[in-house]
């Protein structure tokens, strides 16, 4: 096998730990979103103000997609230090890709629930926000040891 080619399938694990991510990340944002959606809805036909802070629910899961980027430009910088290593980076991009992504399908499942909590009862927003963290912090988990494992 070529340099150019083991280079190549390096560069795919760091496309691999992106991709995946943002796809969790759309996950949990299309979970979450259309609860909120829902309570904002319920608040307009009772004509109360609807809750600003419900975006915050929806938007906790788009993290999880920079933090594939910060994996993905790890792996790429692995991949042109050590091109033979190509199938430890396709691994780390799909496994961390992966667990950052269900990550954040998590958390807009949980901010889905969230969201319906708080439209419902008008409190709670801080402790809702402590579980998306409680979550997140999977994500970071990855996004640090992660970068211990390419370097």
């Amino acid at each position: 096998m070529t340099g150019e080619s083991m280079l190549a399938l390096g560069k795919m694990g760091g496309a691999a730990a992106l991709g995946l991510s943002a796809l969790g990340s759309a996950l949990g944002a299309g979970a979450a979103a259309p609860a909120a959606i829902g309570v904002w809805k319920k608040c307009y036909a009772q004509k109360k103000t609807a809750p600003f802070m419900l975006l915050a629910f929806i938007g906790a899961p788009l993290s999880q997609t920079i933090y594939g980027m910060i994996v993905m430009n790890k792996i790429l910088e692995g991949a042109v230090r050590v091109p033979a290593n190509w199938m430890d980076l396709v691994g780390v991009g799909i496994f961390s890709g992966a667990a950052l992504g269900v990550s954040a399908w998590m958390q807009g499942v949980a901010g889905a629930a969230a969201a319906d909590a708080l439209g419902e009862t008008g409190q709670g927003a801080g402790n809702y926000l402590m579980a998306l963290g409680i979550i997140e912090t999977v994500a970071i988990f990855v996004l640090v040891f992660i970068g211990k494992a390419i370097l």
